[in-house]
């Protein structure tokens, strides 16, 4: 089928989280805009701190972000419309139309869904009516038997909107067979007849041992497998979650000078932790998470990252003596956002926690007021002689009171706080900021000046290494997965769906 006819939508399900949906999105998304396809994103109900903001402003999934790039376009709210953004072990904000709309209890969510259905069928009907294709990716499984009645983001959409399914399963950790097979036999009727095809992801070997497998689960289920899909280690994308971002971090490229250890605090709820990637791509950079005063070690960068809730995590860094470790290092400390609230000497918090005053760990001559509106921005400026861009995702207003600057935005407001330098210590309201080539480099170097130490870099723009990755990704597609099966089913509709065969035999 030749691109300027190919016009459709497609739903990416998965047998669990991380079984690979959201890298398989991107990966078709860049195959179609590779071909001249105006395609788009889409994913109706995200759950993650891992947030990104639009250029009109709205808040947004990460990934879906990362999506949008590898389909060459702007990331906007109706790629994602309704994002979960965990403050308690049972409550979350709910985000909608990329604004903060209320917190509720996972029970309240539950009952809100039949409210929310209608905007995501109207975010995902607005995106049709404006490229040629949307690429759907669900959330954890659609074979949750509890959540069937009010399912907003998996196959009760994909029905509504008439589109086919492709199920993914994760075969690493093994019973990928019975994970493919369990999942459409729970499925109702109505729902297992759009699961048009199977996805093997995360192969370590040959796939030529699973093709018997392969067909005796099409035997079963009707449903062929449409590819086997290796496991990526050097294909690195954006991580949406605490379960991508707890993998172990990968290994640094080999040291041009001497080497840089760099010490990230573990927060509980750590936001935005996207921020950090970037200094992965850096030779001679190796990063480590900290729990605890034990792991501290000698780093030579500290970074304390963003939150999504500063004052209870604030607590939790006090009770695992890192405020002691932080006091007594003689390394480069750093504060993003939250990481920046906590530095400073007081947090005075009546909308995210209802704590009230609390004081900060003193590192920092600012002082923190939360307000009710969230502020989140797009901003470009410059810091240490760099260009620096990112966005801004805070509740908290951060004031100074002594130091001196250290990010400035290009339509500063001299009544706001870009950010301080006091000492070793440094903080930005930035997120992003060490996406920018120069200032990462920069701001490394001065770090390792600052222990004795030379180093620099010949690594490749992150830029580049973002268009590399989703290339990489659309090559292996093309290479291992029955492409011209998954235009039939982007071209497949509702009408046909009802008479093709299907579902549990």
């Amino acid at each position: 089928m030749s691109a300027s006819v190919l016009a459709g939508g497609l739903m990416v399900c998965g047998t669990t989280s991380d079984a690979g949906k959201s890298t398989l999105v991107a990966g078709l998304c860049r195959w179609l805009y590779r071909r001249g396809v105006r395609v788009a994103p889409f994913k109706a109900q995200n759950m993650s701190l891992n947030a990104a903001v639009t250029p009109s402003g709205g808040e947004i999934g990460r990934a879906q972000a990362f999506q949008a790039f590898a389909a060459g376009v702007a990331p906007e709210v109706t790629m994602n419309p309704v994002l979960l953004k965990p403050v308690g072990e049972r409550t979350c904000q709910v985000v909608v139309n990329g604004r903060p709309w209320r917190v509720t209890s996972a029970a309240g969510y539950h009952e809100l869904k039949d409210e929310l259905f209608p905007e995501v069928v109207a975010a995902y009907r607005s995106l049709r009516s404006r490229f040629d294709v949307v690429i759907c990716e669900g959330a954890g499984s659609p074979a949750e038997i509890n959540l069937f009645d009010r399912d907003i983001v998996n196959l009760r959409l994909a029905d509504a909107v008439g589109i086919a399914a492709v199920l993914v399963g994760d075969i690493n950790p093994g019973g990928v067979f019975a994970s493919l097979y369990g999942t459409v036999g729970l499925l109702p009727p109505e729902w297992s007849r759009l699961v048009r095809g199977f996805v093997i992801n995360k192969l370590r070997g040959d796939p030529e041992l699973l093709l018997d497998g392969c067909a005796k689960l099409e035997g079963l289920t009707g449903v062929p497998a449409l590819g086997v899909l290796p496991w990526l280690e050097t294909v690195w994308l954006d991580a949406e979650d605490s379960m991508s971002i707890d993998r172990p971090l990968p290994e640094p490229r080999p040291a041009l000078a001497d080497e840089l250890d760099v010490a990230v605090i573990r927060l509980p709820r750590i936001a935005n932790a996207t921020d950090l990637d970037a200094l992965r791509i850096e030779p001679g950079v190796r990063l480590r998470w900290v729990h605890d005063a034990a792991g501290f070690g000698r780093p030579d960068l500290v970074i304390l990252p963003g939150s999504k809730s500063t004052v209870n995590d604030l607590a939790w860094l006090r009770t695992r003596k890192l405020d002691t470790a932080l006091a007594s290092t003689d390394a480069t400390v750093l504060g993003i956002c939250a990481g920046y609230q906590m530095l400073g000497h007081s947090i005075d918090d009546r909308v995210e926690s209802a704590s009230g005053l609390v004081k900060g760990l003193g590192f920092l001559p600012v002082d923190t007021v939360f307000g009710p509106e969230k502020v989140t921005r797009l901003r470009t400026g410059h810091a240490d002689g760099a260009r620096v861009s990112g966005y801004q995702i805070h509740h908290g207003r951060v004031r100074q009171t002594g130091g001196d600057p250290f990010v400035v935005f290009d339509d500063s407001d001299p009544a706001e706080l870009d950010g301080v330098r006091a000492g070793r210590f440094v903080g930005t309201t930035l997120h992003g900021l060490f996406d920018a080539d120069e200032f990462r480099r920069n701001f490394l170097g001065q770090v390792a000046a600052s222990r004795g130490k030379r180093w620099y870099s010949d690594g490749p723009s992150l830029e580049a290494l973002r268009t590399a990755a989703v290339d990489s990704l659309a090559d292996v597609l093309e290479e291992r997965l029955d492409l011209d099966a998954v235009e039939q089913l982007i071209a497949w509709s509702d009408a046909g769906a009802a008479t093709a065969p299907g579902g549990m035999r």
